[in-house]
C-alpha cells in the first residue's frame, strides 16, 4: 500500500488549524478490550518533512477523533510527534512479500506451480517479491526485525502487511488491471511448489502437490499452507509480546475471502487486533457489504480480539457513501475503523460523525 505526499498548500493548511486544535493525552494501547472506538489511518512518513508537519498533522487527527496511526516507514520523528500528540504509534511492516529480502536471499523466495521463482519473475508487478513461509530463513528474518523494531521506546506496536501468500486470484474489479480473467486458478499465480514445500507436504500426505491434477479443490493442500502463514506469524507474535508490544495486522475482507484468495486463514493468527481491508470497490460491491463482511469476522472471531474496519476512502462516491461505509462497519459489530490514505479535513470530519452516530 503505497501513498502521495501532502502538497505544500495541505501541509500550510494543517498549520493554520493545528495552532487552533489542542492535543490530548494517549490513553489506551491496541490490546485494549474495552468497548472504546477506535480511528487508525494507514499512513507512509517521510523523513524530509519537518518535525512541526507531524505536530500538525496529528494535532489536527487527534482533534477529529483519530486515535492511531500505522506508520510504513521507522521515521523516529513521526513516531515520537504523534505520542506526543496522545495517537498510538505502531510499525506497519510489509511481512511475506519483501524483495529487499529476497535481494540478499534469493533462496527465500516462493516458486509458482509453473516454477518460477518471484525473485526472478515476480506475478503481476515488479513489487510482488513473495517468501516462501517453511524456509526457516524466513522466520528468523522476520522475528530479526521485529526485535529490533521492539527494542525502540517510539514504537508501539507492530502492525503486519501482506501477511499471506500472493494472491492466487486477485479482487474482481482488479482483474481489467492486467487483462487477466481469473475463474480459476492458475499455476503462475498459485504458490508455493518449492521443493521445500513439496517435501514437507509429501511427509504428511503421501502425495508431492504437483501431481495432483486438480490442486484448487485439494483441501489438504490449502490447510497446508494455511497453516504455513499461521506459524510464521506465531513466531513474530512471541518476539513482539516477550517485549510487550502489541501486533496486529491488514488482513483480507472476511475469514472465507482470504483463505480462498490468498490462503490466509486470519482467524487463527495470535494477534491481538485484526483490521480486514473491506474494500468494497475492489469486489464490485456497494457499501452496505461492509456489515456483511464486518460481521462474518467478528462472527468468526467471537469477540476474542477488537476489529478495526480498513476503508478504501477512493472507493467512496461522495462523502455521504463515507458516511454510510462508517456506519455499516459500526453496525457489523467493528471496534472502529482504519482510513487507507491520508484524509481530507471533510473526510475526516465525516468519519467522526459517523463513529459519533453509532457509538456503541
Amino acid at each position: 500500500m503505497k501513498f502521495n505526499k501532502l502538497t505544500p498548500l495541505l501541509f500550510a493548511l494543517l498549520l493554520v488549524f493545528g495552532a487552533q486544535a489542542k492535543s490530548k493525552k494517549s490513553e489506551s494501547h491496541i490490546a485494549d478490550k474495552s468497548n472504546k472506538q477506535k480511528l487508525w489511518i494507514w499512513m507512509n512518513p517521510s523523513q524530509e518533512a519537518p518535525e512541526r508537519y507531524y505536530d500538525s498533522l496529528y494535532t489536527v487527527w487527534r482533534n477529529y477523533g483519530v486515535t492511531g496511526v500505522f506508520l510504513e516507514a521507522d521515521v523516529e520523528k513521526a513516531f515520537r510527534s504523534a505520542k506526543k500528540h496522545g495517537l498510538e504509534a505502531h510499525r506497519w511492516m510489509w511481512t511475506m512479500n519483501r524483495g529487499d529480502i529476497l535481494k540478499q536471499h534469493p533462496e527465500f523466495a516462493a516458486v509458482s506451480r509453473n516454477g518460477k521463482s518471484t525473485a526472478d519473475a515476480p506475478p503481476y508487478v515488479d513489487y510482488y517479491r513473495w517468501m516462501c513461509p517453511t524456509h526457516p530463513g524466513v522466520a528468523e528474518a522476520l522475528k530479526k526485525e521485529v526485535e529490533s523494531l521492539c527494542k525502540k521506546d517510539y514504537i508501539d506496536g507492530i502492525h503486519l502487511d501482506y501477511v499471506r501468500y500472493c494472491d492466487v486470484i486477485l479482487p474482481f474489479t482488479l482483474w481489467k488491471n492486467y487483462g487477466i480473467e481469473q475463474q480459476l486458478e492458475h499455476g503462475e499465480y498459485d504458490f508455493c511448489y518449492c521443493d521445500r514445500c513439496r517435501k514437507l507436504y509429501a511427509e504428511k500426505y503421501g502425495v508431492d502437490p504437483l501431481t495432483i491434477k486438480y490442486p484448487d479443490q485439494a483441501l489438504s493442500w490449502r490447510a497446508f499452507r494455511y497453516e504455513q502463514v499461521v506459524n510464521i506469524v506465531n513466531e513474530v507474535c512471541k518476539v513482539a509480546h516477550t517485549y510487550k508490544k502489541p501486533v496486529s495486522a491488514a488482513v483480507f475482507p472476511t475469514p472465507e475471502v482470504a483463505r480462498r484468495l490468498v490462503r490466509q486463514d486470519w482467524v487463527r493468527f495470535p494477534i491481538d487486533a485484526v483490521c480486514p481491508m473491506v474494500y468494497h470497490s475492489f469486489y464490485d460491491e456497494q457499501p452496505a457489504w461492509i456489515k456483511t463482511a464486518v460481521k462474518e469476522g467478528v462472527d468468526f472471531m467471537d469477540g476474542k480480539k477488537p476489529l478495526y474496519a480498513g476503508l478504501f476512502l477512493e472507493g467512496f462516491k461522495n462523502i455521504e457513501e463515507l458516511k454510510e461505509g462508517v456506519k455499516m462497519a459500526i453496525e457489523g459489530g467493528a471496534n472502529g475503523v482504519s482510513l487507507y490514505s491520508i484524509p481530507t479535513l471533510e473526510q475526516l470530519k465525516a468519519v467522526q460523525s459517523a463513529l459519533k452516530e453509532t457509538k456503541k
